[in-house]
């Protein structure tokens, strides 16, 4: 029996049927393709979305995101693109075209970049969710100010969440702290993808700014990405079953 088998069967979890817009969304902080692929396998990619962030995606490449495709997964590719405005619009273009489901830019990159990079997708086939970085779930007020980004940090994701709805992006990374504010500003449609999701009794490692799934989905969030919760799980499936359980 496989340690997944014998977690399973210790657990026993509710295994929600397969949605077409799962809400949680694992990030495969991995060093290399192996491991990434061999948490995938443990998954549902009816239960979840996957996202590739730039360790991984430097060290894998695009042939990753197609295997992790192959396997029936969404991706998020998490590369927080902030250039010049056309480097920017044509790494976004490459994006689309390796048909990933979302990908992402940075808000402090401005609104001729945003604008640009939502242009490039547009015209592509197979057009990905644009969103954007507000401020980094890791920092708190005294580092931004270090930053010279005077305010709080939910005054500054305010800020750029909204440049970044004029700019024509369909939503924005934000922590769950901003994330009820956000909502009485912009439309139900306009997407706000949470990290710093910790199951209750978890570690919160390196955010600073979490809560717990439920609560995120309760005040507004549209995706929640969680890595270790999940990734460190004995069970992979088990804890993410969990996660969904208590946001459905």
């Amino acid at each position: 029996m496989s340690e997944y088998q014998g977690a399973k069967k210790m657990t026993e979890p509710t295994i929600y049927p397969g949605t077409v817009d799962p809400k949680v969304i694992v990030a495969l902080d991995f060093p290399d393709a192996d491991a990434a692929l061999h948490l995938a396998r443990a998954l549902d990619a009816g239960q979840c979305r996957v996202k590739v962030g730039k360790e991984l995606f430097t060290r894998a490449g695009p042939v990753l995101v197609e295997k992790l495709q192959q396997l029936g997964f969404d991706v998020f590719l998490d590369l927080k693109y902030h250039d010049i405005p056309n480097t920017t619009a044509q790494a976004c273009r490459a994006a689309a075209e390796l048909g990933v489901w979302m990908v992402n830019v940075h808000a402090l990159g401005g609104r001729r970049m945003m604008e640009a990079a939502r242009e490039a997708v547009d015209k592509t086939v197979h057009r990905p969710l644009l969103i954007a970085v507000t401020i980094l779930t890791s920092l708190d007020a005294d580092e931004l100010h270090e930053v010279g980004l005077s305010g709080s940090p939910e005054d500054n994701v305010l800020r750029l969440a909204c440049l970044a709805r004029s700019s024509g992006l369909d939503g924005v990374v934000c922590s769950p702290w901003e994330v009820a504010a956000l909502r009485k500003t912009v439309a139900s449609d306009f997407r706000l993808v949470t990290p710093g999701v910790r199951p209750a009794g978890t570690m919160a490692d390196d955010q600073k700014r979490i809560t717990t799934p439920e609560d995120a989905i309760r005040l507004g969030a549209s995706y929640l990405v969680v890595g270790r919760p999940v990734t460190r799980a004995g069970n992979p499936l088990v804890a993410l079953a969990n996660i969904n359980a208590t946001i459905n």
